[in-house]
């Protein structure tokens, strides 16, 4: 092993002292239908968790919202999970929610316009108050605008704005694209990506490429 490992434990809640708006994701999480890779950062308003912004998420649907690794989460940004949709083949109001004997009104499952599990790769930066909706994947390195809000997949390192967000650019040639999404950086030990944070910060390419090629990556 080469270096000294430094930088945050990406176990600690809080990884920054006497800040508790930063929180890495993954071990503030309770819910077992969320997953998030290490050092993936939420920036609250107010220190609310990220979970609070996971919205109408319920276990008996199944669904589940899974984060990659190194992404950075804007304040307020939330993501709307199925469990916000209403039956649509004929009235949307929800009688069934308000018991008192309309609970027998609950639609099945398969009349619900269930989209699956909505996926966020690595890399990915997501503006203040964006908006995801149910069951999209966003891929790696892309960028969400602030206050977007995303009704449709979004491909790796692409650039989205607007509501509905639509792509504003792609961050690079397809062919650099290409090869970012084989060298997959974020899964390097955790030394080797500190000893190469400015090789990654500005993507130099020969030597991610020769560090991928060197097997540097976590099983």
């Amino acid at each position: 092993m080469s270096g000294t490992i430094t930088g945050p434990d990406p176990n600690e809640m809080y990884p920054i002292d006497g800040n508790e708006n930063v929180q890495f994701i993954k071990p503030s999480l309770t819910k077992m239908n969320i997953e998030a890779g290490e050092y993936t950062y939420y920036d609250s308003k107010n220190g609310e968790l990220f979970e609070d912004q996971v919205l109408y998420h319920y276990e008996i649907l199944g669904d589940r919202l899974i984060i990659g690794k190194f992404c950075s989460i804007g304040p307020g940004a939330t993501f709307i999970m199925n469990g916000a949709n209403h039956r649509m083949d004929g009235s949307t109001y929800p009688f069934n929610i308000f018991g008192n004997g309309w609970e027998k009104h609950t639609p099945t499952l398969d009349l619900l316009p269930l989209k699956g599990d909505t996926m966020i790769g690595n890399d990915v930066w997501i503006g203040m108050d964006a908006v995801i909706m149910p069951g999209v994947t966003i891929g790696d390195g892309a960028i969400i605008g602030t206050k977007s809000v995303i009704t449709k997949d979004v491909e790796p390192y692409t650039i989205m704005g607007g509501n509905p967000a639509k792509q504003i650019k792609k961050r690079f040639p397809e062919s650099k694209i290409k090869e970012l999404l084989e060298i997959e950086w974020w899964d390097f030990e955790h030394h080797v990506i500190n000893d190469n944070i400015e090789a990654i910060l500005s993507l130099d390419m020969e030597v991610l490429k020769k560090l991928s090629k060197n097997k540097h990556k976590r099983i």
